[in-house]
């Protein structure tokens, strides 16, 4: 087939790596595969002046970098950010919108550039978009594809649509992966970085906070895309590491006795996955992947959305138990995604584009 993804503008996000996959796999198998995306909006230096004057600094710029570099994969960027149109692509079999604004630029595509796919990997009604056009993108005649079964309930339970097909996220063991290994010396937990609201790390820093009380050599790690430097109240006692290399996360999933995911919502959730595939129980609210898979007191434990009582309670718990508890844990948490992979998802991705076909 010749399939084409709309993206919005690349960069370290989940979302991208999700698609930077599933392109990379595709192309392996013998498809041909185009992306296409708009570069970053430029900041004008009016509004940069206007940032420095408020006491809010000189905005940095962002780093350039994706999860499509050096994949050796056609990918076009376009000359401004502006709508992805007919004259932009190829005739193709199938063409891919990836988030909410590209599904309005795939729905008035001629339809000589595909059967039109809407690859859903959230529900993307944030107060910080324009909640009315996002939330009509998702009643669109788009075929949809989502990651979780919870994405399948609303689009069918929200927007009536019972022709949905679901492929579920993987992990790449190759590169996710960790030996047997006993509990840390020194108490460990870990959690990913991020400025958006859902992700909880406000939450997560609360957690900390407290657990610090009665573990006083608690050592944490984090990672992320961005500087943390701006974050209200952030422990400058966290060992964090920006934008590291996919090879070194492994290694810092592997040195924690925690993954702590403190999100009120997620799409899926790759890094809790990611985690247990380096062997390392989750602690997780109820929220995308982890509500699906995780069963308390086996392989980690879920709480409420925003309650920060019992993420302490049962962080401390997995912290406090024997070696042989805490290594009976990590078992589960590994088996829970042993059978997982990017190459079955990739299958029923297949599939799914078939079906739109």
């Amino acid at each position: 087939m010749k399939i084409t993804f709309i993206l919005p503008t690349v960069d370290m996000s989940g979302g991208i790596k999700v698609v930077s996959i599933y392109a990379k796999t595709l192309s392996a198998k013998g498809h041909e595969v185009l992306l296409v995306s708009p570069p970053k909006v430029k900041q004008s230096f009016r509004n940069k002046l206007k940032s420095f004057l408020r006491g809010q600094g000189w905005p940095k710029t962002k780093s350039n970098k994706s999860h499509l570099d050096g994949l050796g994969l056609n990918h076009t960027v376009l000359e401004k950010y502006r709508p992805v149109t007919d004259e932009d692509l190829p005739d193709a079999d199938v063409v891919i919108a990836t988030w909410w604004e590209t599904a309005e630029w795939v729905n008035r595509l001629n339809s000589s550039k595909g059967a039109k796919v809407y690859f859903i990997q959230h529900h993307e009604v944030f107060e910080f978009l324009p909640v009315i056009r996002s939330a009509a993108t998702y009643r669109l005649p788009l075929h949809k594809i989502v990651i979780a079964r919870w994405l399948l309930d609303i689009m069918r339970n929200e927007y009536g649509d019972n022709d949905v097909d679901l492929v579920p996220n993987s992990v790449d063991k190759k590169q996710f992966y960790a030996p047997i290994r006993e509990k840390q010396a020194v108490p460990t937990v870990g959690f990913l970085f991020a400025y958006a609201g859902f992700k909880g790390v406000g939450v997560t820093l609360q957690v900390i906070k407290q657990l610090k009380v009665v573990i006083p050599n608690l050592r944490i790690i984090s990672f992320g895309s961005y500087m943390p430097d701006k974050f209200p109240a952030w422990d400058d006692s966290i060992e964090f590491y920006y934008s590291p290399a996919q090879d070194k996360i492994r290694d810092l999933y592997a040195q924690c006795d925690v993954w702590i995911t403190a999100s009120r919502t997620e799409g899926f959730n790759l890094p809790a996955m990611e985690a247990m595939a380096c062997r390392t129980p989750v602690i997780s609210t109820k929220a995308g992947w982890p509500e699906e898979a995780i069963v308390n007191g086996q392989n980690g434990f879920l709480t409420e959305v925003d309650d920060v009582a019992e993420l302490v309670t049962f962080i401390n718990k997995l912290l406090s138990a024997t070696n042989e508890q805490w290594k009976e844990f990590s078992q589960q948490a590994f088996q829970t995604v042993e059978n997982s992979s990017w190459q079955a998802s990739t299958i029923l991705f297949e599939r799914a584009l078939m079906n739109a076909v």
